[in-house]
């Protein structure tokens, strides 16, 4: 039995998101049929992390482990191959120790939220970044943002479905950046809630249209109750950029 590691780039949105669901289409259920198709064997593929319905991914990181024998080269050009036409791709393969873990081994995650701050319709865009209409003042965003990067009860900006054990979490980074009318926020830390991204992006867009204030953002966050959310970004911007391994 080899234990496979793969990076995989993907479109969220014909997606339910990356976990096996009975409901929808999911990342998971396509990459496993198409080692089924494949291999003959019915392998269990973990990620770094799960994404919701419509978030996309550049560079999840995965695993699986599959008895037939097969070089990392030829299995990905096969499983390739097999996810045609799901915009699914394995950007690369290798074997790994069998106590390498996609989910547990991993020492970090990045994201990418991407707004497209103009008041014409998306195009070829559509589902692919948030769009919105309103201008955005980047810089009091990016310091508001600030105020959630460190150790915080993150209450307010998890999903009330989360099934995390603690609010607790250490946000290494989030930062705004803008590049004419499109911004880029960006988070890294070892681990995030659910939906934690798109809340703390949904509020500080509130900031950045004047909506709130930097005090206001910081008294949502000292709240520590999903009531006290001001906004929850839609899933379109979001993107899962990298994971962070002790190889690496």
């Amino acid at each position: 039995m080899t234990r496979f590691a793969f990076t995989v780039e993907f479109d969220g949105r014909p997606f339910m998101g990356w976990q096996r669901q009975a409901h929808g289409p999911s990342v998971q259920q396509a990459i496993e049929d198409a080692i089924h198709a494949v291999t003959g064997e019915r392998a269990v593929i973990h990620a770094a992390g799960r994404t919701d319905a419509g978030v996309h991914g550049l560079a999840m990181r995965a695993h699986a482990d599959i008895a037939k024998d097969i070089a990392p080269f030829r299995l990905m050009e096969a499983l390739n191959a097999r996810l045609r036409p799901h915009p699914v791709a394995i950007l690369n393969c290798r074997e790994v120790a069998q106590d390498w873990h996609a989910r547990f081994s991993c020492l970090g995650r990045s994201y990418v939220y991407r707004i497209a701050n103009r008041r014409a319709p998306l195009t070829w865009e559509s589902g692919l970044c948030w769009r919105v209409i309103q201008p955005l003042d980047e810089h009091a965003m990016n310091e508001a943002a600030q105020l959630l990067v460190g150790r915080h009860d993150f209450t307010t900006f998890r999903s009330a479905h989360c099934q995390a054990e603690s609010p607790v979490k250490t946000l290494d980074r989030l930062e705004v950046c803008r590049e004419g009318d499109r911004l880029a926020i960006h988070a890294e830390a070892r681990s995030f809630l659910h939906h934690q991204v798109r809340s703390m992006v949904g509020c500080l867009a509130m900031v950045g249209m004047g909506r709130w204030s930097v005090g206001d953002l910081e008294a949502a966050r000292n709240a520590k109750e999903r009531a006290a959310l001001g906004l929850n970004a839609p899933p379109d911007g979001l993107y899962f950029v990298a994971a962070r391994y002790p190889e690496v």
